[in-house]
């Protein structure tokens, strides 16, 4: 299983594809805190609201200081989708590898309906200007996550 990250580790670097193939790279975002947020997959209901979530706040969160970036298994020709049918303004990148979520503690075993199962576990960290781990949430919910989220960070 993957290990958590903790505030203060530095945010692993990754580069994935976004819903229109261009690379996006955690570096891109040096000088701006970023909330990173990794859920299972695109077009199904709990991920739909987190993403609508996220893109109803997106631009409280940006005026914070706060860049958002969603990132799941899919490919991005499903993130493009996605982002058609809800009309996401959310960053999607894709992680068909799994290397990130991995890397972020975001794929391993879980609980699901009482059975132990490995994917991907819904989780934010939120990384500082200087690419740090300011907060780590695992095994978050996909409902008013987001409402925790501004109100954690005083927004």
């Amino acid at each position: 299983m993957s290990e958590r990250l903790q505030p203060g580790d530095t945010a692993p670097a990754f580069t994935l594809p976004d819903a229109d193939g261009n690379e996006i790279s955690l570096a891109d975002h040096l000088g701006r805190k970023v909330i990173v947020y990794f859920y299972p997959a695109a077009l199904t209901p709990g991920c739909t609201k987190q993403a609508c979530d996220f893109t109803d706040n997106l631009d409280l969160l940006a005026g914070a200081g706060y860049d958002v970036i969603g990132v799941s298994p899919d490919k991005p020709e499903k993130l493009a989708k996605f982002r058609e049918k809800e009309d996401l303004k959310v960053t999607l990148v894709g992680d068909p590898s799994k290397e990130v979520l991995t890397a972020y503690g975001a794929f391993g075993e879980k609980k699901l309906y009482g059975k132990t199962v490995t994917g991907v576990i819904r989780s934010t960290v939120i990384v500082d200007e200087e690419g740090k781990v300011e907060r780590a949430l695992y095994n978050v919910k996909a409902t008013g996550h987001v409402a925790k989220i501004i109100k954690d960070l005083g927004i």
